[in-house]
Order: structure tokens, then sequence, then C-alpha cells
């Protein structure tokens, strides 16, 4: 591949990871079966994916890959067409090079499941600590690039969290809050990495049945506020029975309470503002069907403000689940809308730049696609989408 054998794609695709690979002192290539590739729809992804497909490069492994547009639900929005254009070419070059166009930040719970202790190579700020953590399978930090390098080239090189002993925990995060939902958690990931920066945590304190949509919350904020591929919850991640099995041994390098306190700071934080609301935005990341039918439930008999757009992003899977359930119909006649394909960090949302938005999830608040934002648990987001406002 490297000498050029299998093409020019697959030539450049070896070259990224050769260099990757002599960067971190890696000793080999790892075989890999599956990939999952965080896509942008943005200029230098674009670039990137072209040149792959220009020069005869195509997947050999699974490679799903990131939320992007959904062409035809969102064909009455107010996009710009250099947006349009740009969505449409990245789409056509993903399916060219053989990517799966599955369009979401979740592929660990549909279409790309890995299993413990396989390696990958995942981008994605949910998605790499999912996969390392509370699976136990194997992946590098990648980014969109050497993530499609690696499903082009079934290879990736042998370093960061493929190693055992890269693996074990750094920081003990002791938290001594009440964490009652999925809100809580993205809290506590957010404080925990805007506090830690880059690092393994181990925590203590956490209930010993985490929903998934739970841990969810956690690894979007953990690598959103911070630079957190890796968590450890002791007895409930498969590499953390106990405390010193996820230190290896080891004495941790520093040490973190986390009470009540700290997640009210980080809720406080992430608002920008309070009161009236343009539009409420659900699934950052995407929203599993059970949270879709939670939202339905909440909006039964009721119907969101005449000034208030609602939206809750998905992946296609859970859409469909919700439309044959009946869940996505009755939002649809409360006056919000279910769109697969698609999330807030896409150019296709750029035209709620001068709104007012209120959201569950911190990291769509981070993101900022809105003038102002809100942030609050899903009940209080669905009732501000009733009346219009939040306080």
């Amino acid at each position: 591949m490297l000498n050029g054998e299998y093409g020019e794609g697959v030539q450049r695709a070896m070259k990224m990871l050769v260099t990757i690979g002599d960067a971190f002192d890696a000793e080999k290539m790892l075989p890999i079966n599956r990939a999952h590739v965080a896509l942008s729809g943005q200029e230098a992804d674009l670039y990137f994916v072209e040149g792959m497909v220009k020069g005869g490069a195509s997947c050999r492994i699974s490679a799903t890959t990131n939320p992007l547009f959904d062409f035809e639900h969102l064909k009455h929005m107010p996009i710009a067409e250099d947006d349009l254009n740009m969505s449409r070419r990245t789409v056509n070059a993903y399916r060219r090079v053989g990517a799966i166009l599955s369009l979401s930040c979740m592929p660990y719970l549909w279409e790309n499941i890995p299993i413990y202790g396989e390696h990958v190579a995942f981008s994605e700020s949910s998605a790499t600590p999912y996969v390392n953590s509370v699976i136990g399978a194997r992946t590098s930090r990648e980014a969109a690039q050497s993530a499609l390098a690696a499903a082009i080239t079934g290879r990736t090189p042998e370093y960061s969290f493929h190693l055992k002993e890269n693996r074990r925990g750094t920081i003990l995060v002791q938290v001594k809050a009440i964490l009652k939902d999925e809100f809580d958690y993205s809290l506590l990931g957010h404080h925990v990495g805007e506090r830690i920066g880059y690092g393994i945590p181990v925590f203590t304190g956490i209930p010993k049945k985490p929903t998934v949509e739970e841990l969810t919350s956690l690894c979007a904020m953990l690598n959103v506020s911070g630079a957190v591929p890796m968590f450890h919850i002791v007895g409930v991640t498969p590499e953390a029975p106990t405390t010193k099995e996820a230190f290896r041994n080891l004495p941790p390098e520093d040490k973190l309470d986390v009470t009540e306190y700290e997640l009210k700071q980080a809720h406080e934080k992430l608002c920008t503002t309070s009161g009236k609301i343009d539009l409420a935005m659900f699934g950052c990341p995407h929203h599993t069907f059970k949270q879709i039918k939670t939202i339905a439930k909440l909006l039964e008999g009721k119907k969101i403000h005449h000034d208030v757009s609602l939206w809750i992003c998905t992946s296609i899977q859970a859409k469909v689940l919700a439309e044959r359930m009946g869940y996505a119909d009755s939002i649809r006649k409360a006056g919000g809308d279910v769109v697969a394909d698609t999330c807030i960090d896409v150019p296709c949302w750029n035209s709620l730049k001068d709104k007012t938005g209120i959201t569950d999830s911190p990291k769509c608040a981070y993101f900022r696609r809105f003038k102002d934002v809100m942030v609050a648990r899903v009940p209080d987001c669905v009732e501000a989408a009733i009346r219009g406002e939040w306080k």
C-alpha cells in the first residue's frame, strides 16, 4: 500500500497512518474490521474524501459516518446554496468511497458495534469514549481523516489506547452529587472535562446501573469540554471492577471531588440568557427512541407556542421506530418535528444564528449555533416550548 501498488488514494491513506505511527513511536500496524468517520460537510473534510475518491480508494472495512443533512425533510429550511452543494458533494463522495451513510453520531448503538477488546478506528466526540470505556474496545482519539484512512487500508497504528498500559486511570473523581438523569451526567461530563483537560478519570460514587442515555451523555461532554477519550466507572465499565484495577495498582495522579455545587455551577455557566425562546433543540448526541418517546408523552394533548419551533435530531433507525409507534406523529401534531441524519453541528443549521434556543444538551449549547442559549432538563425544555419562554 505504501509503495503505491494499490493506487494513489490507498498510498496517501497509508502515508498518513505511517506518519501518525512514526509520531507516536508505534511499532507496527494493527488490522481492524470497523471504523467511524466524523464527517463534517465542510471544506477540508470534502477536499480529503474527494481526493481519496480521485485516487481510486475505497473502504476495505465497515465505516459508518457522522450526521450531515436530511435533504428531503429540511428542504424548507433557509439554507445557503453553498452549504447545500457542499453537503450534497460530501454525501456523494462518501458514498463513492464506500462508507456506510449511517449519518449518526451514535453508530455504537445500531450499525457499527464493536466487541470487547476489538481494535477499531473511531472518531467523534461521544463515540471514542463510549467505545473505549463502556464497550471496552480499543481506539485512538481519531480525526475524521485518520479514521477514513484506516477504513481504506484496514489498518491503524498500534499506539495510544490500543496499548493496555495506556488505558489505566490517571485521575480519581469522587462523585458526591446525586445523579438523577442524563442531564446530570451531561453536567458531570462537562465539569470534569473542563477541569482535567486531558486524562483518564476513574469515577466512584456513580450508581451501579447507569442507562445507555446517561452513559452517552457523560461521554459526549467529557470529550467536548475536555479531551477525555476514555474513562472508568468502578463496578460498571469492564476494565474497572475495582478502583485498584482501574489504576493498574498505581496511585492516581490527582483527585477531584464533584458535589451538587459543581454541577449547579456548570449549569449556570452554560446558560447565556433566560426568557423568550425561538426554538427548542434536542438530540446532540442523537436522541434514542426512548428519549423521543419521553418527549412525545410530555407533548400529549398540548401545543408548542406559535412563535417556537421544536426539533429532535436522531438516527434513521430511531426515527423509523418513532414513526412506527406513532410518537413522531404525536410530536408533529403538537407542532414539533423529528429529523434523522443531521445535528446542530452541521452547516444546514446556520440559519439559527440569530435565534434564542433552549436545549437539554450542554454539547448543543457548546456548539453555539444560536445567538443565545438556555440549557435545561427535557421536561423544562418542553414546557418552555409550550409557553414560549423559560426562566
